[in-house]
């Protein structure tokens, strides 16, 4: 494994291992998304990723990961990210609720997300899940060799606050491969200073823009780990692991039995 200013480069060996990887997690998300609607409650998705889990003979990356109890990230409505799957937290139509997951495959990681609709929901939480998701995707298309880390920032920042929209700043993306946190943090707004790099083919990075329609401030709950909006405003949470090619981003999550949340 080669390294450019700290950032490990991948393989296509070690490459076709994060695509084995982050297919797992596309599969339980899908599984996920079959599962979430109104009466059950966010332990049960924690329960349908453990049995999958389980039968996949793969390890939750999250469980365990610097205390984090469980495999699953359940975060609904005002929670940005990190939110605990509980038995008392029951889904109600016109929530959101954003599912984070991530596996270990043979020593290396993959790690995607994406916010579900639970029944019919306002259109203010449709278009806040469109344009987080369509901001995911604007970034990732400006993954490319020639450009930067911050033209991937950029990309998404510049979507998200044409739709009236917040980025939340307390949270990055960042590389992934062999460790599911690694060098280069992904900013999802352009910062003032920081490390700006050149792209260069065989890195991995996980992108993931998280959107409030209020404020982009957090607040940190009780538990060390729940971030709720500072104002209680809706927040979206999308995510894909993405390697750098020589002939464009290649998304290694990506499922052929999903279409969006909106």
């Amino acid at each position: 494994m080669k390294k450019f200013r700290g950032i490990f480069l991948k393989n296509e060996k070690e490459i076709a291992k994060m695509r084995i990887a982050n297919g797992m997690v596309s599969r339980i998300l899908d599984a996920l998304g079959e599962a979430i609607k109104p009466g059950i409650s966010t332990m049960f998705l924690e329960e349908v990723t453990q049995d999958i889990c389980h039968k996949m003979n793969v390890k939750p990356a999250f469980q365990g990961y610097y205390g984090f109890p469980y495999a699953l990230c359940c975060s609904v409505n005002e929670t940005v990210v990190h939110g605990f799957p509980s038995k008392d937290r029951i889904l109600k139509e016109g929530d959101i609720v954003s599912c984070d997951m991530g596996v270990c495959y043979e020593g290396f990681y993959g790690d995607s997300a994406r916010t579900f609709l639970v029944g019919e929901v306002s259109q203010e939480a449709k278009d806040l899940c469109r344009v987080t998701e369509e901001s995911l995707h604007y970034g990732i298309a400006a993954a490319k060799i020639g450009n930067t880390l911050y033209d991937i920032s950029a990309a998404v920042q510049r979507h998200a606050e044409k739709n009236g929209l917040k980025v939340i700043r307390n949270f990055v993306g960042h590389g992934i491969g062999s460790s599911l946190h690694e060098k280069p943090e992904v900013p999802n707004f352009v910062p003032k200073g920081g490390a700006n790099v050149p792209l260069q083919e065989g890195m991995v990075l996980a992108i993931e823009p998280m959107l409030a329609i209020g404020t982009y401030e957090v607040t940190i709950l009780s538990d060390k780990w729940t971030a709720n909006t500072k104002d209680g405003s809706l927040a979206a949470h999308f995510e894909h692991s993405v390697a750098i090619r020589s002939d464009g981003p290649e998304i290694l999550s990506l499922s052929s039995n999903y279409s969006g949340a909106y």
